[in-house]
């Protein structure tokens, strides 16, 4: 016999299925694209060539950045609208830590080419599908420690480029004068609420200039996230790099078959390196920010890791090894894999990465130094050790 309970259960499953439907309604032009080509050289000797730091469980959370990335993402769009664009020869890894992804969901680059060729392929590729879609672009590599803001961000920034021939991007509030992020000016009110009229970009300053920035009340860290319609977008590149979206706007008829690559091969071989960044987003007149505060950060470096990690009482991290011993040190960023013994004495403020063949020591404040570092060791040993 059917009780109350069971018809307040059925009622609920109906609420359910009701708002699922209404939320895939409601997303069904929304899409995301996770940059995934970088390798990483800041985080060496544990990011190497053949496997960058994106696909590395950085932080001991137990998933990789990547898959923390895609974890986010399915949150705000259809699972089957997030696209990873990274270099072709992470196609394998890709498809191991996501197998989710469907072929047709990789975005492959032939080549590195830096990010405004990948973000024009993708546009074209995803407005092929979908003549009204509006893309969520982020790097695959960053920490959000507050999931919930940070969607909420990204859905309001979804809706605002649906409804608006906006070029919008995410700025940090910055805690900080830091010399290792670009920052973003703003200027009035736009009339969307909560969004600013973008007035400069300046690159990484030096610490006077960021000073600066940080008491004049009116920058932002640029996180590199970027929100536009695909029809916005391709606007934009037409206007400002005209030669590179003529090249991408030719496989208008091989996006999304077995005649993409190909084409592709030769399009990025036409296209210049150049970053999104000084490509469209210095130039064009209708950029707008989005302040954002959801616990970032790049993961640039060693000492953006110890930053966010759980440290001891004198201040050191230790991850993930869990055999480490330490004596008379502190402030110190320890990484060493699971099964390494590693026992520290007399060292303070110092970062010691242990991979299975290389060991770096070196000051913290010195770790700028480690892209150098990788250079004079490729040019001495080759490729082994990168």
């Amino acid at each position: 016999m059917k009780t109350a309970k069971d018809d307040h259960q059925l009622h609920d499953l109906i609420k359910k299925k009701r708002f699922r439907n209404l939320q895939k309604t409601y997303m069904k032009n929304y899409y995301a694209v996770i940059m995934a080509g970088g390798i990483g050289s800041r985080f060496w000797p544990v990011s190497r060539t053949q496997l960058p730091k994106q696909f590395i469980d950085m932080m001991g959370t137990g998933k990789t950045l990547i898959q923390a990335t895609f974890d986010r993402f399915r949150k705000i769009v259809p699972k089957e609208h997030i696209f990873v664009a990274t270099n072709e020869s992470y196609a394998d890894l890709v498809r191991e830590q996501l197998p989710e992804l469907s072929n047709h969901q990789l975005i492959l680059e032939p080549m590195m080419r830096n990010t405004a060729p990948c973000i024009a392929y993708a546009s074209h590729k995803i407005r092929q599908l979908n003549p009204d879609a509006v893309m969520v672009v982020a790097p695959a590599d960053h920490l959000i420690l507050e999931s919930d803001v940070f969607s909420n961000d990204i859905r309001k920034g979804l809706k605002c480029a649906e409804d608006n021939d906006w070029l919008i991007t995410l700025g940090i509030k910055p805690s900080r004068p830091d010399t290792g992020y670009g920052y973003i000016q703003y200027g009035k009110s736009a009339s969307v609420p909560g969004f600013k009229k973008v007035k400069t970009f300046t690159e990484k300053p030096n610490l006077e200039l960021a000073k600066t920035f940080l008491q004049s009340g009116d920058f932002l860290w640029n996180a590199g996230i970027f929100i536009w319609s695909a029809n916005s977008i391709i606007e934009a590149f037409d206007k400002h790099e005209t030669e590179m979206n003529d090249v991408f706007k030719e496989g208008s008829d091989v996006y999304n078959t077995d005649r993409e690559a190909k084409f592709i091969s030769g399009a990025f071989i036409r296209s210049v390196n150049i970053s999104i960044d000084f490509a469209i987003m210095e130039k064009a007149d209708n950029v707008y920010v989005l302040p954002a505060d959801f616990g970032w950060s790049d993961l640039g470096t060693w000492a953006s890791v110890y930053d966010l990690a759980e440290k001891d009482y004198l201040g050191n991290v230790s991850a993930p090894s869990e055999q480490v011993i330490v004596y008379d040190s502190s402030n110190c960023m320890i990484h060493a894999p699971k099964d390494k013994l590693v026992i520290i004495k007399g060292l303070h403020n110092f970062i010691v990465v242990q991979s299975e063949d290389t060991l770096l020591i070196c000051p913290k404040d010195q770790e700028q130094g480690v892209k150098q570092m990788v250079a004079d060791v490729k040019e001495k040993f080759g490729n082994k050790y990168v």
